[in-house]
C-alpha cells in the first residue's frame, strides 16, 4: 500500500506548499494509516470495546506530557490530557465501537471479526484523534500552545445498552466536560470527496427517538373473523395515522421523519391472533417537534380503541439533535482553509440521522463536522452499509484541521 499523500491534491497553495499543520499531520501518514488499520480488523461492538481501549491507552501514554484516565464512567470509555496552564479548556471527541456487518471484502487489512465492521468510520476517527493528540502535546510541551486539551475517546455511540443510554451520557455524568469551554468532534463522510469538508451552523442531526408498541384485540378461528377482533385490521387504520403525522400535523417547515420499521404478529395461517406489535423511530429538529410527535403518535394509536380494541406504547427517548456553535464554525472555516485551501461545504443540516455528541453539545458549546472520505466523485457509498469505504487520504486532513483549529481557539474566545 502507498502511502504517500497526494502531491497534486487540493491541499497545497500557490506556491506548492501545505500548511503547516497538514506538513506535520503528512509526516505522521503512515503511522494514521497503522492505527486505522489495527482498529479496523479488530471491530467491537458498544461497550465491548476492551481491546480498542488497551491500545488506545497504550497509545496515549507513550506520547510524553500525556496523562490517561481510563474506565470513564464505569464504560471503556478513555480520556487523553495534556497542558495545565489555567486558560481555556479544550476537547476532542472521536467515538469507538464498530456495527453488526459482515465485510464483503477481502484486502489486507479487513475485519478479522466475523459479522463486526468498522462501516461508520469509527477506526478513521480513532486514528485522527491519536494523531491529534501527539501533535497538540508537542506543541502544548513545546510552550506552542497554552492551553489544557482533552482528548475524548468514547465507547457506544451505535448502540445503547438495557437502560437505553449510548456513551456520551455516561462520559458527561461522569464528568468529563467539567471545566471544558468548548468540544469538538468530526464525522467520516464517504459521500464527499476527500479534501472537501461539510459544516453547518445550528442544529445539524436530528433527536432521536424509538417506540414499540402493541395493538391488541381478540383472536379466534380465521374462518369465523366475525367472533374475534383481529389486531392486524386494527393496525391498518393507525398505520394511515402514523404516516399522516409528517405531512399533516407538522408544519411543512419542520423537518421530521415518523417510520414504522417492524410489524409482526400471528404465527400460523389459521389462527387470528390477539395482538400485533410495530416498532420504530422518530426524527426532529426541535423539542417542540420532537414532543408533538410523540403526542400524535400516541393519538394515531388511540384509534385502535374507537374499534374497539387496546394498545400500549413505549417511547425511549434517545439522543438529543447535535447543535453546533456558530462561534467555534467561524473558527473551524478558517482552520479548513488553511489547511485544505478551499472554502468548506454550506451545504445545509447533515440529516436526520442521530449522533450521541448530542449530549456533549447540550451541555457546552461544540461543534461536529463531516470529513469528505470519498476516493472521488464516482466512488461514494455509504454510512453503516457493507461496501462503505475510507479513503486515507482524508486521516492527515482530519489531524491538521483539528491541530490549526486547536490554535486558533486558543487566540480566540471560544463559543463567543
Amino acid at each position: 500500500m502507498n502511502y504517500s499523500y497526494d502531491p497534486d491534491g487540493p491541499t497545497r497553495d500557490g506556491n506548492g506548499r501545505w500548511s503547516d499543520a497538514l506538513d506535520r499531520a503528512h509526516d505522521i501518514f503512515p503511522q494514521l494509516c497503522e492505527w486505522r488499520r489495527r482498529f479496523h480488523t479488530r471491530p467491537e461492538l458498544s461497550f465491548k470495546e476492551y481491546e480498542t481501549a488497551a491500545y488506545i491507552i497504550q497509545v496515549l501514554e507513550s506520547i510524553p506530557g500525556m496523562t490517561v484516565t481510563r474506565n470513564v464512567g464505569g464504560t471503556q470509555g478513555v480520556i487523553g490530557h495534556v497542558g495545565n496552564f489555567g486558560g481555556k479548556h479544550i476537547a476532542l471527541r472521536a467515538d469507538m465501537d464498530a456495527l453488526a456487518i459482515e465485510e464483503p471484502f477481502h484486502h489486507e487489512f479487513c475485519s478479522a471479526t466475523p459479522g463486526i465492521m468498522h462501516a461508520c468510520g469509527h477506526d478513521g476517527h480513532m486514528a485522527i484523534l491519536l494523531g491529534a493528540a501527539q501533535l497538540i502535546a508537542e506543541d502544548v510541551m513545546q510552550n506552542h500552545i497554552h492551553a489544557e486539551v482533552s482528548f475524548i475517546f468514547q465507547p457506544a455511540e451505535e448502540t445503547a445498552d438495557d437502560t437505553q443510554r449510548t456513551g456520551a451520557p455516561y462520559l458527561v455524568d461522569a464528568g468529563a466536560l467539567n471545566g471544558v469551554d468548548a468540544v469538538l468532534a468530526l464525522h467520516m463522510d464517504p459521500t464527499t470527496p476527500v479534501g472537501l469538508v461539510r459544516m453547518h451552523d445550528g442544529v445539524c442531526m436530528a433527536n432521536v427517538d424509538n417506540f414499540r408498541a402493541r395493538i391488541e384485540g381478540k383472536g379466534g378461528h380465521a374462518g369465523y373473523p366475525n367472533l374475534a377482533l383481529d389486531p392486524l385490521w386494527l393496525l391498518l387504520p393507525v398505520l394511515e395515522a402514523i404516516h399522516g403525522i409528517r405531512s399533516r400535523r407538522l408544519s411543512p417547515l419542520d423537518q421530521a421523519a415518523v417510520s414504522v420499521c417492524k410489524i409482526q404478529g400471528g404465527t400460523t395461517n389459521n389462527v387470528i391472533p390477539s395482538f400485533v406489535d410495530l416498532e420504530g423511530t422518530l426524527r426532529s429538529y426541535t423539542d417542540d417537534s420532537r414532543d408533538l410527535i410523540i403526542k400524535e403518535l400516541q393519538r394515531s394509536l388511540e384509534v385502535a380503541e374507537t374499534l374497539g380494541g387496546w394498545f400500549e406504547l413505549q417511547v425511549q427517548r434517545g439522543e438529543p439533535a447535535v447543535v453546533n456553535n456558530a462561534g467555534l464554525n467561524r473558527i473551524l472555516r478558517q482552520a479548513v482553509l488553511e489547511v485544505t485551501r478551499m472554502e468548506p461545504l454550506w451545504t445545509g443540516p447533515f440529516g436526520m440521522g442521530g449522533e450521541d455528541f448530542g449530549f456533549m453539545s447540550q451541555r457546552i458549546p461544540g461543534s461536529l463536522f463531516f470529513l469528505g472520505c470519498a476516493a472521488s466523485p464516482d466512488k461514494m457509498t455509504s454510512l453503516h452499509a457493507p461496501d462503505f469505504f475510507l479513503d486515507e487520504r482524508a486521516l492527515p486532513l482530519g489531524v491538521a484541521v483539528w491541530l490549526e483549529a486547536v490554535k486558533r481557539m486558543v487566540q480566540t474566545d471560544a463559543g463567543q
